[in-house]
């Protein structure tokens, strides 16, 4: 069991590392610019990562193996921004300015919080990964969504628009119901798809309200943060 879940976190660490690389080559290579990169990798990393738990076992050790692959990905964000580890194509890929220390904020947050909602909440509940969905979907497309369609802008915080705050529900709505419909498809919830979607629903919504609200790179932290506490109240 424990040679089938390294083969997993091999093939998940491949995967996230593949998704990483190319959209860091096609921002290096001015082919999609430094913001919209970031926001492709916040956007995907997730469904990608979270997909791949199917492959690990129910062992113990699983999620541990598992929550590997977002903890060295953070690491090296973390070594990146530091100035440790030269890596130019990840600063044009994960910052807006071209600053490394950019991603000591936004994108270690990302990271930090892959990591404790894997261990915390793993395949036992669909908290995690709907929070997950949420960030990557909802608060991952808000910023895509809002600087692409002309929308007027929130009055309590002008930089976030209501194209944006839309994008934010129904983003996290749609990524967090396609994976959830995977996991009961897969046995690994009990079903049906429909005894979840109410869930889904109110915490889409709570994420919607806590990303409009007027701070500045902390959405990776409040937006999860208040998915995970409503999800207690819906989900087992």
């Amino acid at each position: 069991m424990i040679g089938n879940d390294l083969i997993a976190l091999l093939l998940t660490f491949g995967l996230a590392l593949a998704w990483l690389r190319l959209n860091d080559f096609l921002a290096h290579r001015g082919v999609i610019g430094g913001p919209l990169s970031r926001k492709i990798i916040h956007i995907g990393t997730g469904p990608i990562f979270v997909l791949c738990w199917l492959f690990f076992s129910d062992a113990p050790s699983a999620r541990w193996l598992a929550a590997l692959v977002p903890f060295a990905i953070t690491a090296q964000f973390a070594l990146v921004g530091l100035g440790v580890i030269k890596d130019p194509q990840s600063v044009t890929a994960m910052s807006r300015t071209g600053d490394r220390r950019e991603i000591l904020r936004g994108p270690l947050f990302y990271g930090v919080v892959f990591v404790i909602l894997t261990l915390v909440y793993w395949k036992t509940s669909p908290i995690g990964m709907t929070a997950l969905m949420l960030l990557c979907g909802g608060d991952g497309l808000a910023d895509v969504v809002g600087k692409r369609i002309q929308t007027a802008p929130l009055p309590w915080s002008p930089r976030k628009t209501v194209g944006g705050l839309l994008a934010v529900f129904a983003g996290g709505w749609v990524f967090a119901a396609l994976v959830a419909g995977v996991f009961v498809s897969a046995g690994v919830f009990a079903g049906p798809l429909s005894d979840y979607l109410l869930g889904i629903t109110i915490v889409s919504l709570a994420g919607m309200i806590v990303e409009s609200l007027p701070f500045a790179d902390v959405d990776n932290l409040t937006v999860p943060a208040a998915a995970v506490l409503l999800g207690h109240l819906f989900f087992r």
